[in-house]
């Protein structure tokens, strides 16, 4: 048997028929990266990216290039990718200027970025978490006034490296807040990847109970004690249909020194392949991109399922066969 037959499907109770990756490998992949990626190669990586069959895919951060220098080339990337046929490219705005900055090229799909501590807020914000809701605000009905869809990101909702434990209540309020100003969905960050089953579980029941509907929610795990998995599937057993990843497991968080990278896209299409779960995601394309990006980068991808379908695992399993044939 190949490893294109693997792995067997066996479906299990309870989970979504089909899922939607929100693939944020070129935005919060790359924006981590010490060096710069030239433009033409991320332009070359979200096309690649869109041949395996994703459609969401956020593309950049309209950020000010002393922040995140590594994004300071939005005004040039957008144009060489806004016309891919059949995919959502959403970028990111941290402020009024930047959403002037991506509605003038086009873009109608927009990100705010929000966190559910004060250390947080005021170490990526220099803000409070009042102060950076009440920043957002206007952002966001600029937004809306454009017909652009609006995603909440909300950060540290599992754990805080500076704080600790975050209270449920206080994730929700945040969450509770960014949708009243009219995001359209949020997105659940555990920045550090200190998430268990039990606890994405609670916070999500909680969100239902307070009217946040969970068709609304997506989750973004990171998995710094190898925990993106089995809290995706907590999800997925909620109801959950949206889930970050990055294609490679690319990025992490610069200013959360702990966090690690994010769930690699190619590690959550295996268990979701295996679940029966449709994505939409040819997974031979999409490791061949992660490999190709990884040669860019000067450095193996850190995804399990990349590195298990590599050429050179393949040659070291037929290497094994044969040795254990001739025993």
């Amino acid at each position: 048997m190949t490893a294109a037959a693997l792995p067997m499907v066996v479906p299990a109770q309870g989970l979504p028929a089909r899922v939607r990756i929100h693939e944020v490998g070129a935005r919060d992949g790359l924006q981590n990266e010490k060096r710069a990626v030239p433009t033409e190669v991320k332009a070359e990586f979200i096309h690649r990216l869109a041949r395996s069959g994703l459609t969401t895919i956020e593309a950049t951060s309209f950020v000010h290039p002393k922040w995140v220098p590594q994004l300071a080339d939005a005004e040039g990337l957008f144009p060489l990718v806004q016309d891919i046929e059949g995919v959502h490219l959403p970028v990111l705005v941290p402020n009024a200027r930047g959403l002037e900055r991506a509605l003038a090229l086009g873009a109608t799909r927009i990100a705010v970025f929000a966190s559910a501590t004060e250390s947080f807020a005021k170490a990526n914000l220099n803000r409070t978490v009042a102060e950076s809701l009440a920043a957002f605000e206007p952002v966001v009905a600029g937004a809306k006034e454009h017909r652009a869809h609006v995603r909440g990101y909300l950060s540290m909702c599992f754990g805080d490296p500076w704080e600790g434990p975050v209270p449920v209540h206080q994730v929700v309020s945040v969450a509770r807040a960014l949708r009243d100003m009219g995001c359209d969905e949020l997105s659940l960050g555990d920045t550090i990847g200190v998430a268990t089953p039990g606890h994405v579980q609670t916070l999500l029941a909680e969100l239902n109970e307070e009217g946040v509907p969970t068709d609304a929610i997506g989750v973004h795990f990171h998995d710094t004690y190898g925990q993106a998995l089995s809290n995706t599937l907590a999800a997925l057993q909620h109801g959950v249909t949206t889930v970050d990843a990055s294609a490679g497991g690319l990025g992490g968080c610069p200013y959360a020194k702990s966090a690690t990278g994010n769930l690699a896209t190619e590690d959550l299409v295996w268990m979701l392949r295996g679940l029966g779960i449709e994505t939409g995601v040819d997974l031979g394309r999409l490791t061949d991109t992660s490999r190709w990006m990884a040669g860019h980068l000067g450095r193996p991808s850190p995804s399990r399922t990349v590195r298990a379908l590599s050429p050179e695992a393949d040659a070291d399993a037929n290497a094994d066969a044969d040795a254990d044939q001739e025993q």
